[in-house]
């Protein structure tokens, strides 16, 4: 029997109280996601707030040093909480800097009560019964054992509350070895989750009234799961297969690696009307020599060469990227490279950030560190570039019709906020509109932030009912 509902006494008391804060990645939104599943079944309600809580999960990031620090400052924040209350709220730390700093997490914050890896969600709440018996249990080890297989499915409220689109988890972990990058060492090695197992979790989700599937993993492109008959699928396979499940409209995946973009990706573009024309790509640089030094294991001209060949089959897509500026090294021309690079694409949208030393990488040990202040002019420039590449995108959508989802409503009276194709926010006015159908909408204006557009009386294709009438 669960003792999740008794306090440190044992002593049965009304519904525990769970607030979690994701930091960083997709991958982290789902796994918080799937944490709040599980202990939902041990009798834990959701609030939003962390001074309400009984537990509160942090489910962190560790890829840049800022992240990890923002981390230590939340559970400041917790420990003085508690002392003002009085409340015996416990506090967890998951995901990736749990699992590099376990012990030094245990050392420096009193206040944690657990700490939980990646890979072990799946004992939350035998961990839990630790915490509260006072062992402050530490579990960062790679089990042998699938997570996926563990967790359980969200409840049907779970979902209709998270909206109509959903992450899906079909890979973990990273083999390439970046030279600035933690995931490898924090999520372990490659692992794809078998076919069957994934395509069950998107019909359970189209069931309970989910339209558009965003499917991650840390390489997500390098997919090679399990299918019918023992044969290894990949990526652009299970996009077609996931395409024929009914309620399914829209389908995308991120984050992918130069180096695993085939040309049956690239034609599932072309073939897919449900895969979105956006393709989330990282390059990081646009020099040579620092995309070597970064062990991308691609160089400049293949990049671009994926950006001719995607666009020669879907001359519409939109791409965004990630960037690195003052990697060890950068000098002021390869600087220069990387601008130029992103002149030339023309992206919509982008992540840039300052290089990061994080322990245990190999970047970390060169010598040649560019210094905080040429780093944070370099970043300065480079957002300025693709802010305004972004906003050139933007604003070449007036005046085209777009399929919108709507996904929740907005902060005026009467108008709903959806998402384009090309994932930009969309505001319409659109009194008693039904979360989780599509619209077909002409976009009038391109703000900084989202776009507004005039619905059309001509209703968009629907295949399920849509949220709102779901709960009806």
């Amino acid at each position: 029997m669960s003792d999740c509902g008794a306090d440190r006494t044992g002593k049965m008391d009304a519904p525990r109280k769970l607030y979690v804060k994701s930091f960083g990645c997709q991958m982290n939104v789902y796994d918080s996601h799937r944490m709040a599943d599980a202990l939902a079944k041990e009798g834990y309600v959701e609030t939003s707030e962390a001074s309400d809580a009984d537990l509160v999960i942090l489910n962190t990031c560790h890829i840049r040093e800022k992240a990890a620090e923002k981390v230590y400052s939340e559970l400041g924040r917790l420990r003085k909480a508690k002392a003002e209350t009085g409340r015996e709220t416990l506090v967890a730390v998951a995901g990736c800097v749990a699992q590099a700093e376990g012990a030094e997490i245990m050392r420096r914050a009193p206040v944690v009560d657990l700490v939980v890896g990646p890979q072990s969600y799946h004992r939350l709440p035998d961990l839990l019964t630790e915490a509260r018996a006072g062992r402050r249990p530490v579990d960062t080890e790679f089990p042998a054992d699938d997570k996926f297989d563990h967790l359980p499915a969200p409840s049907l409220a779970a979902t209709r509350k998270r909206g109509p689109t959903a992450f899906l988890t079909v890979q973990e972990g990273c083999d390439k070895f970046c030279t600035f990058c933690v995931v490898p060492y924090t999520r372990g090695s490659e692992l794809s989750r078998p076919v069957a197992k994934i395509v069950a979790e998107a019909e359970r989700l189209a069931d309970q009234g989910v339209r558009e599937l965003t499917l991650i993993g840390q390489n997500v492109n390098a997919f090679h799961g399990l299918g019918p008959q023992g044969r290894s699928w990949n990526l652009a396979e299970l996009l077609h297969r996931l395409a024929q499940i009914p309620g399914i409209d829209r389908l995308r995946y991120t984050t992918s690696h130069p180096r695993d973009m085939g040309e049956d990706l690239i034609a599932a573009h072309r073939d897919l009307p449900e895969l979105m024309p956006y393709l989330h790509l990282p390059v990081q640089s646009g020099s040579d020599r620092v995309l070597k030094a970064m062990n991308r294991r691609h160089g400049r001209d293949l990049f671009l060469d994926i950006v001719e060949r995607m666009r020669a089959v879907r001359p519409d897509i939109a791409l965004s990227s990630d960037f690195i500026v003052g990697f060890p090294g950068e000098t002021e021309a390869e600087f220069e490279e990387t601008m130029d690079l992103i002149a030339h694409v023309g992206f919509a949208g982008a992540y840039s950030f300052k290089y990061s030393p994080r322990p245990g990488t190999p970047a970390a040990d060169l010598s040649d560190q560019v210094a905080e202040e040429v780093m944070t002019a370099r970043l300065h420039r480079l957002q300025a570039a693709l802010e305004a590449s972004k906003r050139a995108f933007d604003r070449s959508c007036v005046g085209r019709t777009f399929d919108v989802l709507l996904e929740k409503p907005g902060r005026m009276p009467g108008q709903v906020i959806g998402r384009s194709p090309y994932l930009q926010s969309v505001v319409v006015d659109r009194p008693g509109a039904a979360i989780g159908s599509f619209v077909r909408v002409t976009i009038t204006e391109a703000g900084p932030n989202s776009l507004a557009g005039r619905i059309l009386p001509i209703p968009a294709p629907t295949s399920v009912p849509p949220l709102a009438a779901l709960e009806a």
